[in-house]
Protein backbone atom coordinates (compact mmCIF):
# COMPACT_ATOMS: atom_id res chain seq x y z
CA UNK A 1 0.00 0.00 0.00
CA UNK A 2 1.39 3.77 -1.02
CA UNK A 3 2.01 6.01 1.73
CA UNK A 4 -0.12 8.88 1.82
CA UNK A 5 1.84 11.46 0.46
CA UNK A 6 4.17 13.99 2.23
CA UNK A 7 3.05 17.35 0.91
CA UNK A 8 5.70 19.43 -0.78
CA UNK A 9 7.18 23.16 -0.88
CA UNK A 10 7.81 25.46 -3.32
CA UNK A 11 11.46 27.35 -2.43
CA UNK A 12 13.30 29.28 -4.93
CA UNK A 13 10.71 28.50 -7.72
CA UNK A 14 11.10 24.68 -7.33
CA UNK A 15 8.52 22.28 -5.80
CA UNK A 16 10.88 20.62 -2.73
CA UNK A 17 9.91 17.33 -0.69
CA UNK A 18 11.13 17.75 3.02
CA UNK A 19 13.26 15.24 4.07
CA UNK A 20 10.89 13.83 7.56
CA UNK A 21 9.49 10.44 7.27
CA UNK A 22 5.76 10.06 7.50
CA UNK A 23 6.03 8.46 11.34
CA UNK A 24 7.65 12.20 12.17
CA UNK A 25 5.53 14.29 9.70
CA UNK A 26 2.10 15.61 10.75
CA UNK A 27 -0.63 13.76 9.14
CA UNK A 28 -3.61 15.78 8.05
CA UNK A 29 -6.97 14.12 8.08
CA UNK A 30 -9.71 14.59 5.76
CA UNK A 31 -12.38 16.25 8.31
CA UNK A 32 -15.43 14.14 6.79
CA UNK A 33 -14.30 10.72 6.99
CA UNK A 34 -10.94 10.79 9.13
CA UNK A 35 -8.73 9.27 6.48
CA UNK A 36 -5.04 10.82 5.93
CA UNK A 37 -4.96 13.01 3.42
CA UNK A 38 -1.31 14.12 3.35
CA UNK A 39 1.88 14.94 5.33
CA UNK A 40 2.91 17.95 6.46
CA UNK A 41 6.56 18.67 7.86
CA UNK A 42 9.42 21.62 7.41
CA UNK A 43 12.25 19.30 8.11
CA UNK A 44 15.30 19.65 5.85
CA UNK A 45 13.75 22.64 3.75
CA UNK A 46 16.31 25.16 3.03
CA UNK A 47 14.02 28.25 4.38
CA UNK A 48 17.37 31.03 4.59
CA UNK A 49 17.77 30.03 0.64
CA UNK A 50 14.37 31.17 0.04
CA UNK A 51 13.90 33.88 1.83
CA UNK A 52 17.76 35.07 0.32
CA UNK A 53 15.68 34.41 -2.98
CA UNK A 54 13.01 36.36 -2.58
CA UNK A 55 14.94 39.36 -1.72
CA UNK A 56 17.91 39.56 -3.94
CA UNK A 57 16.28 37.87 -7.51
CA UNK A 58 12.28 38.65 -7.13
CA UNK A 59 12.51 41.89 -5.14
CA UNK A 60 14.58 44.17 -6.90
CA UNK A 61 12.13 43.35 -10.04
CA UNK A 62 8.78 43.52 -8.46
CA UNK A 63 10.12 46.73 -7.26
CA UNK A 64 11.16 48.19 -10.28
CA UNK A 65 7.53 47.48 -11.91
CA UNK A 66 4.91 50.29 -11.99
CA UNK A 67 1.83 50.43 -9.41
CA UNK A 68 -0.61 49.68 -12.62
CA UNK A 69 1.93 46.86 -14.24
CA UNK A 70 1.72 45.26 -10.14
CA UNK A 71 -2.37 45.68 -11.21
CA UNK A 72 -1.64 43.67 -14.27
CA UNK A 73 -0.22 40.75 -12.81
CA UNK A 74 -2.90 40.37 -10.39
CA UNK A 75 -5.57 40.44 -12.71
CA UNK A 76 -3.77 37.69 -14.34
CA UNK A 77 -3.07 35.42 -11.50
CA UNK A 78 -7.08 36.06 -10.76
CA UNK A 79 -7.92 34.67 -14.40
CA UNK A 80 -5.49 31.84 -13.96
CA UNK A 81 -7.10 30.77 -10.19
CA UNK A 82 -10.68 31.08 -11.86
CA UNK A 83 -9.88 28.82 -14.79
CA UNK A 84 -9.28 26.01 -12.17
CA UNK A 85 -11.72 26.97 -9.38
CA UNK A 86 -13.52 23.95 -9.86
CA UNK A 87 -9.97 21.74 -8.56
CA UNK A 88 -10.09 23.87 -5.32
CA UNK A 89 -13.88 23.45 -4.91
CA UNK A 90 -13.88 19.77 -4.84
CA UNK A 91 -10.63 19.83 -2.80
CA UNK A 92 -12.49 21.82 -0.33
CA UNK A 93 -14.90 19.27 0.65
CA UNK A 94 -12.51 17.06 2.62
CA UNK A 95 -11.74 20.37 4.74
CA UNK A 96 -15.78 19.71 6.01
CA UNK A 97 -16.61 22.42 3.60
CA UNK A 98 -19.82 23.08 1.25
CA UNK A 99 -19.99 24.70 -2.15
CA UNK A 100 -21.36 27.44 -0.30
CA UNK A 101 -18.39 27.54 2.01
CA UNK A 102 -15.88 26.97 -0.61
CA UNK A 103 -17.03 29.74 -3.26
CA UNK A 104 -17.01 32.32 0.15
CA UNK A 105 -13.51 31.06 0.09
CA UNK A 106 -11.94 31.01 -3.20
CA UNK A 107 -14.22 33.32 -5.03
CA UNK A 108 -13.79 35.58 -2.46
CA UNK A 109 -9.75 34.90 -2.75
CA UNK A 110 -10.34 35.96 -6.61
CA UNK A 111 -12.66 39.30 -6.48
CA UNK A 112 -9.88 40.80 -3.72
CA UNK A 113 -7.10 40.56 -6.47
CA UNK A 114 -9.35 42.26 -8.84
CA UNK A 115 -10.34 44.66 -6.37
CA UNK A 116 -6.95 45.57 -5.50
CA UNK A 117 -5.74 45.44 -9.00
CA UNK A 118 -8.95 48.11 -10.08
CA UNK A 119 -7.95 50.22 -7.12
CA UNK A 120 -4.03 50.44 -7.94
CA UNK A 121 -5.25 51.40 -11.35
CA UNK A 122 -7.96 54.21 -9.93
CA UNK A 123 -6.33 55.60 -6.97
CA UNK A 124 -2.03 55.21 -7.61
CA UNK A 125 0.05 56.65 -10.75
CA UNK A 126 1.75 54.62 -12.92
CA UNK A 127 4.97 55.14 -11.28
CA UNK A 128 7.12 52.78 -9.21
CA UNK A 129 7.02 54.80 -5.80
CA UNK A 130 4.15 57.30 -4.91
CA UNK A 131 5.10 61.43 -3.90
CA UNK A 132 2.38 62.22 -1.70
CA UNK A 133 0.35 65.22 -1.60
CA UNK A 134 1.11 69.06 -2.24
CA UNK A 135 4.60 70.12 -1.03
CA UNK A 136 5.08 71.90 1.99
CA UNK A 137 7.53 75.48 2.04
CA UNK A 138 10.04 75.17 4.52
CA UNK A 139 12.26 78.28 3.87
CA UNK A 140 11.15 81.78 2.80
CA UNK A 141 11.67 81.00 -0.49
CA UNK A 142 10.21 78.66 -3.31
CA UNK A 143 13.15 76.09 -3.94
CA UNK A 144 13.06 74.25 -0.72
CA UNK A 145 10.71 71.94 -0.58
CA UNK A 146 9.01 68.77 1.62
CA UNK A 147 6.63 65.90 1.08
CA UNK A 148 6.81 62.46 1.46
CA UNK A 149 8.03 59.54 -0.50
CA UNK A 150 6.51 56.17 -0.46
CA UNK A 151 8.75 53.60 -1.99
CA UNK A 152 9.04 49.74 -1.67
CA UNK A 153 11.27 47.95 0.99
CA UNK A 154 13.20 45.56 -0.16
CA UNK A 155 12.86 43.02 1.81
CA UNK A 156 9.66 40.17 1.30
CA UNK A 157 6.36 39.32 3.53
CA UNK A 158 6.52 35.94 5.69
CA UNK A 159 2.39 35.21 5.71
CA UNK A 160 1.41 33.02 8.34
CA UNK A 161 -2.14 31.63 7.86
CA UNK A 162 -4.79 30.52 9.43
CA UNK A 163 -6.89 27.47 8.28
CA UNK A 164 -10.24 28.33 7.37
CA UNK A 165 -9.29 30.89 4.81
CA UNK A 166 -6.50 28.33 2.75
CA UNK A 167 -7.60 30.26 -0.69
CA UNK A 168 -8.51 33.89 0.27
CA UNK A 169 -5.91 34.65 2.81
CA UNK A 170 -2.92 33.75 0.89
CA UNK A 171 -4.32 35.59 -2.33
CA UNK A 172 -5.44 38.83 0.18
CA UNK A 173 -1.85 39.03 0.83
CA UNK A 174 -0.10 38.51 -2.15
CA UNK A 175 -2.31 41.42 -3.81
CA UNK A 176 -1.55 43.89 -1.42
CA UNK A 177 2.29 42.38 -1.32
CA UNK A 178 2.75 42.53 -5.15
CA UNK A 179 1.24 46.02 -5.55
CA UNK A 180 4.17 47.17 -2.58
CA UNK A 181 6.73 45.25 -4.29
CA UNK A 182 7.25 42.65 -1.75
CA UNK A 183 7.56 38.78 -2.62
CA UNK A 184 5.74 36.14 -0.40
CA UNK A 185 6.57 33.07 1.45
CA UNK A 186 3.35 31.73 2.24
CA UNK A 187 3.10 29.73 5.31
CA UNK A 188 -0.26 27.54 5.43
CA UNK A 189 -1.78 26.05 8.28
CA UNK A 190 -1.51 22.47 8.51
CA UNK A 191 -4.88 21.07 8.32
CA UNK A 192 -5.72 23.07 5.29
CA UNK A 193 -1.76 22.75 3.93
CA UNK A 194 -2.99 20.74 1.24
CA UNK A 195 -5.50 23.30 -0.44
CA UNK A 196 -2.96 26.08 -0.50
CA UNK A 197 -0.90 23.91 -1.97
CA UNK A 198 -2.70 23.07 -5.18
CA UNK A 199 -3.79 27.12 -5.25
CA UNK A 200 0.21 27.47 -5.25
CA UNK A 201 0.63 25.16 -8.15
CA UNK A 202 -2.49 26.69 -9.64
CA UNK A 203 -0.63 30.15 -9.94
CA UNK A 204 3.03 28.70 -10.41
CA UNK A 205 1.87 26.40 -13.27
CA UNK A 206 0.18 29.61 -15.09
CA UNK A 207 3.39 31.57 -14.76
CA UNK A 208 2.12 34.98 -14.32
CA UNK A 209 4.28 36.47 -11.76
CA UNK A 210 8.05 36.86 -11.73
CA UNK A 211 10.29 33.78 -10.73
CA UNK A 212 10.41 34.40 -6.62
CA UNK A 213 7.11 36.80 -6.15
CA UNK A 214 5.56 33.44 -4.86
CA UNK A 215 7.17 30.85 -2.10
CA UNK A 216 5.63 28.58 0.20
CA UNK A 217 7.20 26.82 3.24
CA UNK A 218 4.91 23.96 4.71
CA UNK A 219 5.04 22.44 8.27
CA UNK A 220 6.57 24.58 10.84
CA UNK A 221 8.42 27.97 10.44
CA UNK A 222 9.11 28.88 13.46
CA UNK A 223 13.46 28.68 13.25
CA UNK A 224 12.56 31.08 10.22
CA UNK A 225 11.29 33.74 12.43
CA UNK A 226 15.42 34.64 12.99
CA UNK A 227 15.82 35.14 9.96
CA UNK A 228 13.47 38.16 9.39
CA UNK A 229 14.96 41.67 8.95
CA UNK A 230 14.11 45.34 9.08
CA UNK A 231 12.75 45.41 5.76
CA UNK A 232 10.25 42.76 6.10
CA UNK A 233 7.19 42.34 7.16
CA UNK A 234 5.68 39.35 9.25
CA UNK A 235 1.84 39.00 8.45
CA UNK A 236 0.12 36.82 10.68
CA UNK A 237 -3.52 35.32 11.34
CA UNK A 238 -4.50 33.13 14.12
CA UNK A 239 -5.04 33.25 17.32
CA UNK A 240 -4.72 35.78 19.86
CA UNK A 241 -2.18 33.82 22.32
CA UNK A 242 -0.06 32.63 19.15
CA UNK A 243 -0.27 36.59 18.00
CA UNK A 244 0.75 37.51 21.81
CA UNK A 245 3.97 35.36 21.54
CA UNK A 246 4.92 36.63 18.36
CA UNK A 247 4.95 39.80 19.30
CA UNK A 248 7.47 40.20 21.64
CA UNK A 249 9.42 37.33 19.44
CA UNK A 250 13.52 38.60 20.55
CA UNK A 251 14.23 39.18 16.64
CA UNK A 252 10.70 40.83 15.42
CA UNK A 253 11.50 43.21 18.43
CA UNK A 254 15.36 43.70 17.68
CA UNK A 255 15.22 44.14 14.40
CA UNK A 256 11.87 45.77 14.50
CA UNK A 257 10.14 43.90 11.62
CA UNK A 258 6.86 44.97 10.92
CA UNK A 259 4.04 42.98 12.49
CA UNK A 260 0.36 42.72 11.41
CA UNK A 261 -1.84 40.65 13.65
CA UNK A 262 -5.11 39.72 12.50
CA UNK A 263 -6.52 37.40 15.58
CA UNK A 264 -9.50 35.80 16.59
CA UNK A 265 -12.20 37.57 18.36
CA UNK A 266 -15.88 37.51 20.06
CA UNK A 267 -17.48 39.35 17.84
CA UNK A 268 -20.95 40.32 18.79
CA UNK A 269 -24.16 41.69 16.97
CA UNK A 270 -26.53 44.01 19.47
CA UNK A 271 -30.12 44.18 18.57
CA UNK A 272 -31.83 47.47 19.36
CA UNK A 273 -34.41 48.05 21.62
CA UNK A 274 -36.85 49.59 19.18
CA UNK A 275 -36.67 45.96 17.30
CA UNK A 276 -39.98 43.72 17.70
CA UNK A 277 -39.87 40.45 17.95
CA UNK A 278 -42.08 39.21 14.93
CA UNK A 279 -41.39 41.92 12.36
CA UNK A 280 -39.22 41.89 8.79
CA UNK A 281 -36.15 43.78 11.24
CA UNK A 282 -36.04 40.99 13.66
CA UNK A 283 -36.42 38.33 11.32
CA UNK A 284 -33.42 39.44 9.38
CA UNK A 285 -31.28 39.74 12.54
CA UNK A 286 -32.17 36.02 12.99
CA UNK A 287 -30.63 35.37 9.64
CA UNK A 288 -27.60 36.62 10.35
CA UNK A 289 -27.00 34.72 13.31
CA UNK A 290 -28.20 31.63 11.88
CA UNK A 291 -25.48 32.65 9.11
CA UNK A 292 -23.11 33.32 10.82
CA UNK A 293 -23.44 30.50 13.26
CA UNK A 294 -23.23 28.25 9.90
CA UNK A 295 -21.18 29.65 6.91
CA UNK A 296 -18.02 27.65 7.33
CA UNK A 297 -19.53 25.49 10.07
CA UNK A 298 -19.07 29.18 11.91
CA UNK A 299 -15.06 29.28 11.47
CA UNK A 300 -14.81 32.69 10.78
CA UNK A 301 -12.73 35.33 12.11
CA UNK A 302 -15.52 37.59 11.87
CA UNK A 303 -18.38 35.38 13.10
CA UNK A 304 -20.90 35.79 15.56
CA UNK A 305 -20.14 35.29 19.28
CA UNK A 306 -22.33 36.71 21.27
CA UNK A 307 -25.85 37.71 20.13
CA UNK A 308 -27.26 40.54 23.05
CA UNK A 309 -30.85 40.82 23.02
CA UNK A 310 -33.01 43.19 25.34
CA UNK A 311 -34.18 41.45 28.43
CA UNK A 312 -37.90 41.56 27.17
CA UNK A 313 -37.15 39.86 24.04
CA UNK A 314 -34.53 37.41 25.22
CA UNK A 315 -37.35 34.48 25.11
CA UNK A 316 -38.49 35.54 21.71
CA UNK A 317 -35.01 35.52 20.56
CA UNK A 318 -34.10 32.39 21.81
CA UNK A 319 -37.23 31.21 20.28
CA UNK A 320 -36.22 32.26 16.63
CA UNK A 321 -32.76 31.44 16.69
CA UNK A 322 -33.25 27.97 17.42
CA UNK A 323 -36.42 27.10 15.27
CA UNK A 324 -34.25 28.93 12.45
CA UNK A 325 -30.83 25.97 13.74
CA UNK A 326 -33.78 23.00 13.48
CA UNK A 327 -33.85 23.38 9.71
CA UNK A 328 -29.83 23.45 9.23
CA UNK A 329 -29.53 19.96 7.86
CA UNK A 330 -25.53 18.77 8.87
CA UNK A 331 -22.96 15.62 7.01
CA UNK A 332 -20.99 15.37 3.87
CA UNK A 333 -20.79 18.72 2.20
CA UNK A 334 -20.60 16.85 -0.99
CA UNK A 335 -24.30 15.79 -0.42
CA UNK A 336 -27.45 17.08 -1.71
CA UNK A 337 -29.19 19.17 0.81
CA UNK A 338 -26.16 19.30 3.46
CA UNK A 339 -26.50 22.86 4.76
CA UNK A 340 -23.38 22.82 7.38
CA UNK A 341 -20.02 20.39 6.95
CA UNK A 342 -17.53 19.57 9.57
CA UNK A 343 -15.11 21.91 11.33
CA UNK A 344 -11.32 21.30 10.29
CA UNK A 345 -10.30 18.66 12.47
CA UNK A 346 -11.51 16.18 15.22
CA UNK A 347 -8.77 18.24 17.91
CA UNK A 348 -10.83 21.38 16.78
CA UNK A 349 -13.89 19.33 17.55
CA UNK A 350 -12.47 18.78 20.97
CA UNK A 351 -11.54 22.49 21.62
CA UNK A 352 -15.65 23.77 20.46
CA UNK A 353 -17.15 21.09 22.92
CA UNK A 354 -14.52 22.66 25.54
CA UNK A 355 -15.36 25.95 25.04
CA UNK A 356 -19.12 25.79 25.03
CA UNK A 357 -19.21 23.73 27.91
CA UNK A 358 -17.18 26.42 29.68
CA UNK A 359 -19.70 29.49 28.64
CA UNK A 360 -22.70 27.00 29.46
CA UNK A 361 -21.87 26.73 33.00
CA UNK A 362 -23.13 29.94 33.68
CA UNK A 363 -26.42 29.17 31.97
CA UNK A 364 -27.63 26.71 29.64
CA UNK A 365 -27.83 24.99 26.15
CA UNK A 366 -31.11 25.99 24.25
CA UNK A 367 -30.13 24.64 21.03
CA UNK A 368 -28.21 21.55 20.31
CA UNK A 369 -25.65 19.03 22.29
CA UNK A 370 -21.64 19.19 22.60
CA UNK A 371 -21.38 15.37 21.80
CA UNK A 372 -24.25 14.28 19.67
CA UNK A 373 -24.76 15.18 16.04
CA UNK A 374 -27.27 13.32 13.34
CA UNK A 375 -25.35 13.80 9.92
CA UNK A 376 -26.26 12.92 6.51
CA UNK A 377 -24.09 10.26 4.41
CA UNK A 378 -21.10 10.84 6.91
CA UNK A 379 -20.29 8.31 10.07
CA UNK A 380 -20.71 11.57 12.58
CA UNK A 381 -17.75 10.16 15.01
CA UNK A 382 -15.27 9.45 12.16
CA UNK A 383 -16.04 13.25 10.82
CA UNK A 384 -15.61 15.93 12.67
CA UNK A 385 -19.14 16.78 13.42
CA UNK A 386 -20.60 19.29 15.67
CA UNK A 387 -24.09 20.18 15.98
CA UNK A 388 -25.05 23.58 16.11
CA UNK A 389 -25.26 24.92 19.63
CA UNK A 390 -26.77 27.71 21.14
CA UNK A 391 -25.92 29.04 24.49
CA UNK A 392 -28.04 31.17 26.60
CA UNK A 393 -25.60 32.43 29.37
CA UNK A 394 -25.26 35.18 32.62
CA UNK A 395 -24.55 38.29 30.89
CA UNK A 396 -21.85 39.36 33.52
CA UNK A 397 -20.61 36.09 33.64
CA UNK A 398 -16.38 36.14 32.40
CA UNK A 399 -16.27 33.11 30.19
CA UNK A 400 -18.82 34.21 27.25
CA UNK A 401 -16.54 37.31 26.63
CA UNK A 402 -13.40 35.72 27.30
CA UNK A 403 -13.97 32.48 25.22
CA UNK A 404 -14.47 31.91 21.60
CA UNK A 405 -15.65 28.67 20.43
CA UNK A 406 -14.77 28.49 16.74
CA UNK A 407 -16.79 26.44 15.24
CA UNK A 408 -21.15 26.36 15.04
CA UNK A 409 -21.54 28.30 18.67
CA UNK A 410 -22.92 31.48 19.86
CA UNK A 411 -24.34 32.73 23.00
CA UNK A 412 -27.01 34.79 23.74
CA UNK A 413 -26.85 37.26 26.34
CA UNK A 414 -29.81 39.36 27.63
CA UNK A 415 -28.90 43.20 28.68
CA UNK A 416 -31.01 45.44 31.01
CA UNK A 417 -30.17 48.71 29.46
CA UNK A 418 -28.05 50.74 26.45
CA UNK A 419 -25.60 51.37 29.13
CA UNK A 420 -25.63 47.76 30.11
CA UNK A 421 -25.20 46.60 26.39
CA UNK A 422 -22.40 48.96 25.37
CA UNK A 423 -20.44 47.67 28.77
CA UNK A 424 -20.50 43.99 27.55
CA UNK A 425 -19.58 45.11 24.06
CA UNK A 426 -16.52 46.17 25.57
CA UNK A 427 -15.89 43.20 27.69
CA UNK A 428 -14.70 41.45 24.39
CA UNK A 429 -11.23 43.34 24.69
CA UNK A 430 -11.47 44.21 21.08
CA UNK A 431 -12.85 42.92 18.03
CA UNK A 432 -13.27 42.74 14.32
CA UNK A 433 -16.52 43.44 14.13
CA UNK A 434 -19.63 43.95 15.36
CA UNK A 435 -22.93 44.66 14.43
CA UNK A 436 -26.08 46.51 15.30
CA UNK A 437 -29.56 45.85 14.17
CA UNK A 438 -32.63 48.73 14.83
CA UNK A 439 -34.43 51.47 13.29
CA UNK A 440 -34.08 53.96 16.46
CA UNK A 441 -31.06 56.75 15.02
CA UNK A 442 -30.74 57.98 18.49
CA UNK A 443 -29.65 54.81 19.63
CA UNK A 444 -27.47 53.48 16.93
CA UNK A 445 -25.42 56.78 17.12
CA UNK A 446 -25.61 56.30 20.58
CA UNK A 447 -23.83 52.86 19.98
CA UNK A 448 -21.42 53.56 17.37
CA UNK A 449 -19.97 56.79 19.10
CA UNK A 450 -19.19 54.75 22.34
CA UNK A 451 -18.25 51.05 20.64
CA UNK A 452 -16.50 51.98 17.69
CA UNK A 453 -12.86 52.45 19.58
CA UNK A 454 -13.34 48.72 20.88
CA UNK A 455 -13.84 47.17 16.77
CA UNK A 456 -12.29 47.42 13.78
CA UNK A 457 -15.58 47.25 11.52
CA UNK A 458 -18.95 48.28 12.76
CA UNK A 459 -21.89 46.41 10.59
CA UNK A 460 -25.17 48.66 11.11
CA UNK A 461 -28.90 46.72 9.65
CA UNK A 462 -31.73 48.97 9.65
CA UNK A 463 -35.06 48.01 7.15
CA UNK A 464 -33.64 50.39 4.70
CA UNK A 465 -30.64 48.23 4.02
CA UNK A 466 -31.19 44.38 5.79
CA UNK A 467 -32.28 43.26 2.26
CA UNK A 468 -28.73 45.12 0.30
CA UNK A 469 -25.85 44.17 3.71
CA UNK A 470 -23.02 42.07 2.65
CA UNK A 471 -23.76 40.48 5.79
CA UNK A 472 -21.95 40.89 9.55
CA UNK A 473 -19.30 38.45 8.35
CA UNK A 474 -17.95 40.01 5.46
CA UNK A 475 -15.06 41.87 4.75
CA UNK A 476 -14.46 44.00 2.04
CA UNK A 477 -10.51 45.23 0.06
CA UNK A 478 -11.82 49.11 0.34
CA UNK A 479 -12.28 49.10 4.05
CA UNK A 480 -9.87 47.97 7.07
CA UNK A 481 -10.47 44.63 7.97
CA UNK A 482 -8.86 43.70 11.84
CA UNK A 483 -9.21 45.02 15.24
CA UNK A 484 -8.11 46.79 18.21
CA UNK A 485 -7.01 44.83 21.56
CA UNK A 486 -7.64 41.25 21.65
CA UNK A 487 -8.20 41.01 17.33
CA UNK A 488 -4.34 41.62 17.30
CA UNK A 489 -4.47 45.42 16.28
CA UNK A 490 -3.40 45.27 12.72
CA UNK A 491 -5.31 45.39 9.76
CA UNK A 492 -5.29 42.88 6.72
CA UNK A 493 -7.42 45.39 4.58
CA UNK A 494 -7.81 49.16 4.02
CA UNK A 495 -7.57 49.17 0.00
CA UNK A 496 -4.37 51.34 -1.19
CA UNK A 497 -4.18 52.69 2.29
CA UNK A 498 -3.66 49.22 3.49
CA UNK A 499 -0.82 48.67 0.40
CA UNK A 500 0.99 52.16 0.91
CA UNK A 501 1.73 50.54 4.76
CA UNK A 502 3.68 48.12 3.60
CA UNK A 503 5.79 50.71 1.74
CA UNK A 504 8.07 52.94 3.55
CA UNK A 505 6.91 56.17 3.90
CA UNK A 506 10.37 58.55 4.05
CA UNK A 507 10.17 62.29 4.10
CA UNK A 508 11.93 64.52 1.41
CA UNK A 509 13.48 68.24 1.62
CA UNK A 510 14.63 68.60 -1.64
CA UNK A 511 14.16 71.13 -5.17
CA UNK A 512 11.21 71.45 -6.64
CA UNK A 513 12.80 69.89 -9.81
CA UNK A 514 13.75 66.99 -7.85
CA UNK A 515 10.22 66.44 -6.85
CA UNK A 516 8.79 67.47 -10.43
CA UNK A 517 11.35 64.82 -11.63
CA UNK A 518 10.36 61.97 -8.79
CA UNK A 519 6.84 62.87 -9.83
CA UNK A 520 7.28 62.20 -13.45
CA UNK A 521 4.96 59.87 -14.98
CA UNK A 522 6.04 56.18 -15.94
CA UNK A 523 5.28 55.66 -19.89
CA UNK A 524 5.06 51.99 -20.18
CA UNK A 525 6.99 51.01 -23.10
CA UNK A 526 5.31 48.96 -25.87
CA UNK A 527 8.18 45.88 -25.10
CA UNK A 528 7.01 45.52 -21.45
CA UNK A 529 5.61 42.30 -20.85
CA UNK A 530 1.35 42.21 -20.22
Amino acid sequence: MQPYPMLQSYLQDTWVTPTATHASAVAVRDAVTGETVCHVSSEGLDVAGAFDHGRRVVGPALRALTFHRRADLLDATAAAVRARREELYALSTRAGATLNDARYDIDGGIRVLRDYAARARAELPDVPHLVEGTAERLARGEDFLGVHLVAPAPGLMLQVNAFNFPVWAPLEKLAQAVLAGLPSVVKPATPTAYLTEHLVRIVTEAGILPPGTLQMVVGSVRSALDLLREQDVLSFTGSAVTAASLRTHPNLVARSVRFNAEADSVNAIVLAPDVQPGSPLFEAFVREVVSEMTVKAGQKCTAIRRILVPRAHEAAALDAISAELAGVTIGNPASEGVRMGAVVSLDQRDDVRQAVRRIAESGRLVHGDPDKVRVVDADAERGAFLDTLLVSADPDAAAPHEVEPFGPAATVLAYRDTAHALDLVARGRGSLVASAVGDDLAWTSLFVRESAPWHGRLHLMDSANMTQTTGHGSPLPALRHGGPGRAGGGSEMAGVRGVLDLMQRTALQASPRLLDSLRATHTRSSADPV
